[in-house]
């Protein structure tokens, strides 16, 4: 690998994996659509490997390590990351299109952001749980608020058999402050969680899903990603059944899928 290859790794990096913040809080559309621009960036390797080292298994590059924007080494916390890591890498085409590498963003946000700020990632998670999505429910039409406690009941039954304390629900927007005792428990799971990678893809769940209890649910393997992503989805898909759906909407649902099960695939090589 020459000097310029160098940069254009370095540049890649920085520009297209941004600053190692969690992407869930970035607009997925425009995501996706600066990761399609006609200006993607050129593949610049040939080889990709994953290499067991100190930091973890580090993604090679034509025998190189890839680094964070942070300059840190590119690693899977176990050989099953490093894995798809490799696998994203190698999929690349004559471009690199980041939009098509979830995990890698998601891996990326967990070293340069989680890690050194674990304590913030899981207070923002647990402040979900406050005001979380399964609790407010439509009062009307029936089909939704059968639907509604179809997916989100088990849920609920779940966090709270497994967690202690009971959510209180509430009809509509009409905020309602959950007892103690349900917020700790949240608290207690979401502390007991001490790998950065697995608490980026647990607050990946709960900000696209708005759901703390919705995350835990696909965590413990209650939920796949599949029914996890539907149950956070649930109002929008319902108005989408009634309005129709357009072209953005669909991109936006398509991006936020790929990055959900990404995320849910990352929680179930760390946890099972």
């Amino acid at each position: 690998m020459n000097n310029k290859d160098d940069i254009l790794r370095q540049s890649l990096t920085a520009d297209w994996f941004g600053d190692g913040e969690d992407r869930a809080r970035l607009d997925p559309v425009s995501t996706a659509r600066a990761a399609l621009k006609p200006q993607l960036p050129k593949r610049f390797y040939r080889e990709v490997q994953s290499e067991a080292r100190g930091e973890g298994h580090v993604l090679l590059l034509d025998g190189r390590p890839a680094m964070t924007k942070l300059r840190r080494p590119l690693a899977g916390e176990n050989a099953a990351l490093g894995a798809m890591l490799a696998e994203e890498w190698s999929a690349q085409g004559e471009h690199i299109a980041p939009a098509t590498m979830p995990v890698t963003r998601v891996l990326h946000a967990a070293i340069d952001h989680v890690a050194d700020a674990m304590g913030d990632v899981r207070a923002d998670i647990v402040k979900y749980a406050g005001s979380d999505l399964v609790c407010y429910r439509a009062p009307e039409p029936e089909r939704l608020v059968e639907r509604q406690s179809a997916l989100w009941d088990p849920v609920l039954r779940h966090v709270e058999a497994r967690y202690g304390g009971r959510f209180i629900l509430s009809e509509g927007i009409r905020f309602v402050e959950q007892p103690a005792e349900a917020i700790a428990g949240i608290r207690q799971a979401v502390d007991g969680i001490g790998s950065p990678a697995a608490l980026a893809a647990l607050h990946v769940l709960t900000t696209l899903s708005g759901s703390a209890l919705i995350a835990l649910a696909v965590h413990d393997g209650l939920l796949d990603a599949e029914a996890g992503f539907d149950a956070g989805e649930l109002d929008a898909d319902f108005e989408a059944e009634i309005w129709g759906d357009d072209e953005e909407a669909t991109e936006r649902r398509h991006f936020r899928l790929a990055d959900f099960s990404a995320a849910t695939r990352i929680l179930r090589a760390l946890v099972g």
